[in-house]
């Protein structure tokens, strides 16, 4: 475990300077231009690119690229340094391709979409596009780098790079609210230049945060000569692996599309609970997924392979043991913390500019429908690495089919039976069920087949987890009942409610979990001790 969590610690601190400048540029952003029409046409513009990278890039590269490198480099006798240049020469060329593509398709994307929107918002949103839409063959390309610098065990420019991604665009929405103010948020009044300083921006911090990854990558010895040798790449055997990847990252893709399409209409009827509303929403419940667990799973995945590839699965089972362990420890408090203060932490960030409280406040209800999935979100996640360790994208293929025929099923109930303005939290609630169920699903499956998954000893830590963390969201809900009581809700009270309720909770389940000798706290605890000790 100390492994593990050494190279998780490295790229949570990068990770969370990305995430919380990533909020910096999400506030700057709903305060610049609303949640209201060109809020949702700005969104949905955003969306698209990584729509399409995940589908054609992003879905494989823990489930098929780094296990293949890794591969290759314990195969090759260049320890697999002329395929990993086949693979960047490929990945820059074909998405250079696909993202000139996409820009002639700006429109028809646009409406697959979209729904029930006016001539002059598709017009904006296509306009936006066109130039969001470039950024592909940058990210696509630091997608790559980032794999293999993963691959050699260099985790920290991954998540360090996207820092400078958020500076940019932060420092363009500064640019674009100065010039515009009030008139930044209305569709009407935008014009193309407008439109340009926005779109391009946007594009502008990929190309960034793409120079950095491949600087990076430089660095540590490697050497990009375009190799157009592509048969001995091992395509083929990639290929059939990754066709269901592909299979998979489509199936989720249709689920995304009917969640999308839903939240459109809501926010035609019902200005500022739309599109907008959940995308914010999602990023912030975000946050923790992104600082605990995407750290944990890019450091444990090359070893579960690895280990894999040695035929050691109680390696395996250990790995996926002490990381989901790892993983709750700071994820169940951050669940409930998130189902207490959601409204708190996005009245503090979104209140501000060409926002309103009661936008920012509907943003936290829907934060908090969020905050019941993020221990089955992330578990599930861990779940597919145990697949994607074995070279296995089949098996995710059918699991992901089943979560998103149950997704979009009670996505299209909740659009019916709720009105407009609930209609977001419903498919909130929507994704957490349909996980909870994935979860249940996979971990069976996943369970099969290493012969077990140390359950019992997963649910006993879960569960002394919740027990230590229940005090600390009560704690909480008191400081919340009482500032609401003594105080209406603003931007100050709201800093007032996290610091002493978020603080308090956070610094009770720790002393508690830790008294409890949580063993994944204790780590936590003494790492942190140390470093501040030196």
């Amino acid at each position: 475990m100390s492994k593990v969590l050494r190279a998780s610690a490295i790229m949570a601190a990068g990770t969370m300077v990305s995430r919380v400048t990533g909020f910096v540029r999400t506030a700057m952003l709903a305060a610049a231009i609303g949640t209201a029409y060109l809020g949702d046409a700005y969104n949905v513009a955003y969306a698209i690119p990584f729509i399409l990278l995940d589908f054609l890039i992003t879905g494989i590269l823990s489930s098929v690229v780094v296990p293949a490198i890794i591969k290759r480099q314990k195969s090759d006798p260049d320890g697999g340094r002329a395929n990993e240049q086949r693979l960047m020469t490929l990945a820059a060329v074909s998405l250079t391709v696909v993202a000139i593509l996409a820009v002639l398709l700006a429109r028809p994307l646009i409406g697959l979409y979209s729904a029930g929107w006016n001539a002059r918002k598709i017009e904006v949103a296509v306009t936006l596009a066109q130039y969001i839409l470039p950024q592909i063959a940058f990210f696509g390309v630091g997608a790559i780098a980032g794999a293999i610098l993963n691959t050699r065990d260099r985790f920290g420019a991954p998540m360090w790079a996207p820092v400078l991604n958020n500076i940019v665009m932060i420092c363009v929405l500064v640019a674009y609210y100065l010039m515009l103010g009030d008139a930044g948020a209305d569709l009407d009044k935008v014009t193309d230049t407008d439109l340009a300083v926005l779109g391009l921006g946007t594009t502008a911090g990929i190309v960034a945060q793409c120079l950095v990854l491949v600087v990076s990558l430089h660095r540590v010895g490697f050497r990009f000569r375009p190799r157009f040798d592509l048969r001995n790449a091992g395509l083929g055997e990639m290929g059939r692996t990754a066709a269901w990847t592909f299979a998979y990252v489509g199936i989720n893709q249709i689920g995304f599309l009917v969640t999308t399409k839903l939240s459109s209409g809501a926010g035609e009827t019902t200005p500022g609970a739309g599109n907008s509303a959940y995308n914010f929403a999602f990023q912030f419940f975000q946050l923790p997924y992104g600082i605990i667990a995407v750290s944990v799973i890019t450091a444990m995945l090359p070893r579960m392979s690895r280990a894999v590839h040695e035929g050691q699965f109680d390696s395996v089972r250990g790995e996926f043991s002490s990381g989901v362990r790892l993983v709750s420890a700071l994820m169940v408090p951050a669940g409930l913390l998130l189902m207490v203060l959601g409204p708190a932490v996005t009245v503090l960030i979104f209140s501000w500019g060409n926002m309103t409280v009661d936008s920012a406040v509907y943003i936290g209800n829907v934060l908090q429908v969020f905050g019941l999935a993020l221990v089955p979100f992330s578990i599930f996640q861990l779940l597919l690495r145990v697949f994607y360790s074995f070279g296995d994208t089949r098996t995710p293929v059918f699991i992901g089919a089943g979560n998103t025929v149950v997704s979009i099923a009670l996505s299209v109930v909740a659009y019916v039976a709720l009105p407009a303005k609930y209609v977001v939290m419903g498919l909130a609630l929507a994704f957490t069920v349909t996980y909870v169920i994935g979860t249940a699903v996979a971990w069976s499956l996943a369970s099969r087949r290493v012969r077990g998954l140390q359950g019992r000893v997963v649910v006993t830590g879960l569960s002394r987890m919740y027990m230590a963390a229940l005090p600390a969201a009560l704690a909480a809900l008191g400081v919340l009942w009482i500032t609401q009581e003594t105080a209406d809700l603003n931007a100050l009270s709201a800093a007032i409610m996290l610091a002493a309720g978020g603080g308090l909770g956070m610094v009770l389940y720790l002393v508690i979990a830790h008294r409890m000798r949580i063993p994944e706290v204790s780590s936590i605890v003494g790492m942190v001790a140390g470093r501040v000790g030196r």
